[in-house]
């Protein structure tokens, strides 16, 4: 008897429909299940990548704390010592941050762009153009997309 000789009858149509609707409905709890499955999958994953993230950038930090002490363990010993040892410990974190990809930027003599620079002054200078980033307050860091923050910056004004 094939599928279609049993659904000739009322009954046996309302029947089969039943089947159809319960296979249906079976496919459709699945599908649900299967997707929290892959949401609760996928949130496991974003928070365990957020944590490596967050070890590996410290374990790139801790080499700068050791030479931090460092150079305070040596100043103790020798006072004249801390400037060197903090300049070469700030020379390792802007390294840090340039492999982390936040190159620190030189931004003295380029054009004022208020997508990289913040203008906390303007100010005449008649030897260099005006809208010319002529001091640097606080230094910006990465670029493009990429920025971890914007250079304070002095911007000439007209003279």
């Amino acid at each position: 008897m094939n599928e279609d000789a049993g659904a000739a009858t009322p009954d046996g149509e309302v029947a089969h429909l039943r089947t159809k609707l319960a296979e249906a409905q079976d496919r459709h709890i699945r599908a649900a299940a299967d997707l929290e499955n892959l949401r609760k999958r996928c949130a496991t994953q974003v928070s365990r990548a957020a944590e490596e993230t967050r070890a590996a950038v410290a374990a790139e930090w801790l080499p700068v704390v050791d030479n931090l002490e460092r150079a305070l363990d040596h100043a103790r010993a020798r006072p004249d010592a801390i400037v060197e040892g903090v300049t070469s410990v700030r020379d390792q974190a802007l390294e840090v941050l340039a492999g982390l990809g936040f190159p620190r930027r030189d931004d003295i003599g380029a054009k004022f762009d208020p997508a990289r620079h913040d203008a906390v002054a303007v100010q005449p200078e008649p030897t260099t153009e005006a809208g010319t980033v002529i001091k640097v307050v606080r230094p910006g860091y990465g670029e493009g997309e990429h920025q971890l923050r914007p250079a304070q910056v002095v911007v000439a004004g007209p003279s």
